[in-house]
């Protein structure tokens, strides 16, 4: 579905991934494509067992999402515990990756800054932090001159140790900027 929808997907920026940690993905949340987005950018740069958590309502309608590693989180219910464990269970195993939108919900591709959640927090502070590998991933399209648009994965590694997630806001929110930067500046 990517190579029919997109003119090209380009990898912005480099991250060193091993087989001795799991992957915490942090992105933005902007639409339909984010999951095929991610799940592609997984199996280019990652290429680890994909588990992405997803609000529990939307996972009923789109069921299917249980077979692609969906899980289910409820923000107003006591199960945010379980999911919080289950995620932080996740990221024991190396050969995971738990991607994450810590925003919460689905946000315009234009916004500027996003205001995370704290379940982000939560999670981290129940895993072994020396085990898991703190990334995050800005998406953006572009058409220039094309007829189908060009994807932009922009990653960087997290390496600083407040896992606060307010912290980790500020530091998302940095480096969104930079990446739009970085895609304005872009030549044709």
């Amino acid at each position: 579905m990517i190579n029919r929808h997109f003119s090209r997907v380009e990898v912005i920026g480099d991250v060193k991934v091993g087989d001795d940690r799991s992957v915490l993905l942090l992105s933005n949340h902007t639409g339909w494509w984010d999951g095929f987005w991610h799940l592609y950018l997984n199996m280019k740069v990652f290429k680890k067992k994909f588990h992405f958590m997803m609000l529990e309502e939307q996972l009923k309608k789109h069921w299917y999402f249980n077979y692609t590693g969906g899980f289910s989180v409820n923000k107003s219910a006591k199960s945010i515990v379980k999911t919080i464990q289950y995620s932080a269970d996740l990221l024991s195993h190396p050969q995971n990756i738990v991607l994450m939108f810590p925003q919460g919900k689905i946000e315009s591709i234009y916004k500027q800054t996003f205001a995370f959640e704290k379940g982000v927090q939560k999670i981290i502070e129940k895993t072994d932090k020396s085990k898991v590998q703190i990334v995050f991933l800005v998406n953006s399209i572009d058409y220039f001159l094309n007829k189908k648009p060009i994807l932009h994965h922009y990653i960087t590694e997290y390496t600083e140790s407040d896992i606060h997630y307010l912290s980790l806001e500020k530091s998302y929110n940095a480096f969104y900027k930079e990446s739009i930067k970085q895609q304005t500046e872009r030549e044709v």
